[in-house]
């Protein structure tokens, strides 16, 4: 059992979601940011909110293996855990875990239909049915287009809500709507994008698209020391 101390703020609180609606079934979400400043950490951590009550995730990586994959949640959850005042956390592990299922695929060697193979045999075999799916390393550029609109289709026929971390060059200029050009050719197909920006010492979030209560997304920071989103 979880003990209930084990407090976990939804991450994005403070635009105004509650858990079971930051995503509908079928629905994009990105988080735009520079390399290392935060974008899995962020979707880690919402994860683990979502987690925390009985939702499951589907985390699919490009770019790590499983084992990198786990450690970060399992670190954060640690981190959580201390700022709880809890200590140890394998009970709370053991119970989290089962609401979880990593898969990797190598850079070039994914596609959809294999996405779609697999994750049609989690769910035929009853091993796990996700209802959020986090993408994470995808590669975008000028062929992504198809890619992106056949994943749409495949998040609308599994029910799934699906979670993109976006990766945004330092040296790409922006578009009149803040997007980055590579970014902008799909931006359509996502109904909330999000980017962290690093201003300092600090990392903040901008809501781009899709945000409830826009206004209150100054208030989300991200620690740059343990990459936990701080308290409201």
């Amino acid at each position: 059992m979880i003990p209930q101390e084990l407090s976990m703020e939804n991450p994005l609180g403070p635009l105004g979601y509650e858990a079971e609606d930051i995503l509908a079934p079928g629905r994009f979400g990105a988080v735009l940011a520079h390399a290392g400043v935060g974008k899995t950490a962020l979707l880690v951590q919402t994860a683990l909110f979502l987690m925390r009550n009985g939702i499951n995730v589907l985390h699919v990586s490009l770019q790590d293996p499983v084992h990198k994959v786990d450690l970060w949640y399992r670190e954060l959850l640690q981190l959580l855990m201390e700022r709880a005042g809890l200590r140890g956390n394998r009970q709370v592990w053991d119970v989290l875990q089962a609401f979880r299922f990593i898969m990797t695929f190598r850079v070039d060697g994914f596609s959809v239909p294999k996405l779609d193979e697999r994750l049609n045999d989690l769910m035929i075999q009853s091993i796990f049915r996700p209802r959020i799916l986090i993408m994470d390393g995808l590669h975008i550029d000028e062929t992504s287009r198809e890619v992106f609109q056949d994943l749409k289709a495949l998040a609308a026929k599994s029910g799934v809500s699906v979670w993109f971390t976006v990766h945004a060059h330092r040296h790409e200029g922006r578009t009149p709507e803040g997007l980055p050009p590579s970014f902008a050719q799909i931006s359509d197909l996502f109904e909330m994008t999000l980017e962290l920006l690093s201003e300092g010492r600090e990392i903040r979030l901008k809501a781009i698209k899709g945000a409830k209560a826009a206004s209150s997304a100054k208030d989300l920071e991200l620690d740059p020391s343990t990459m936990l989103v701080k308290r409201a």
